[in-house]
């Protein structure tokens, strides 16, 4: 059992998108808070970012959004968080979102969330990530990229031992039980990184 302090949470900052997201997103906020498992996220006021933050906090748990400064200049901070962290740029953004947590869950996203999810499984290919990342995958949002994934390990452009990088949840309940029994990675993958 992995000893979970943190979650850094992915997600979208998108309004427009199927009521069910922002019910998942509430759900994991809700858990998190309640099981006092703080979040980490992207500090953004809209979308599901700042829905699971304010679940979380409605919970009682606490929340550290890391944003570049730029955002902050835009407005677009959730101003409510219980600390936010200001960085240089976007690469700063993600590797103190991964630095500050035990582990990652995704939530369905655009182009952001997917560069993030996409990035951090690739840290964890080459050793520089060794902690849980927990694919939850609502209404079968990420479906075709699960399946783009076992078309890269089928034609062997990953090893078929990297599908084992993330684990994938259909519910927030089975994503935070995922966070906390998948193993921690090891550093030995590195030399499996080249096939």
């Amino acid at each position: 059992m992995n000893k979970i302090n943190s979650v850094c949470v992915y997600s979208a900052s998108s309004t427009k998108i199927d009521s069910i997201y922002f019910e998942t997103a509430h759900q994991l906020g809700t858990l998190l808070g309640t099981q006092g498992i703080r979040l980490v996220n992207g500090a953004g006021n809209m979308g599901l970012m700042a829905a699971v933050a304010d679940s979380v906090l409605a919970a009682g748990g606490a929340v550290t959004g890391v944003i570049p400064r730029f955002m902050v200049e835009q407005g677009w901070h959730h101003t409510g968080l219980t600390e936010l962290v200001e960085v240089d740029t976007m690469h700063e953004r993600k590797r103190r979102m991964a630095e500050l947590s035990d582990a990652v869950i995704a939530l369905p996203g655009g182009c952001g969330t997917l560069e993030e999810l996409l990035e951090v499984i690739t840290w964890k290919q080459l050793g520089l990530y060794l902690k849980p990342i927990v694919i939850l995958n609502v209404k079968g949002y990420y479906d075709p990229l699960l399946e783009m994934f076992g078309r890269a390990a089928e034609e062997h452009f990953m090893g078929a031992r990297h599908m084992d990088i993330w684990r994938v949840a259909r519910t927030p309940a089975e994503a935070l039980e995922l966070v906390r029994t998948t193993p921690l990675w090891d550093v030995s993958i590195r030399k499996f990184a080249a096939i």
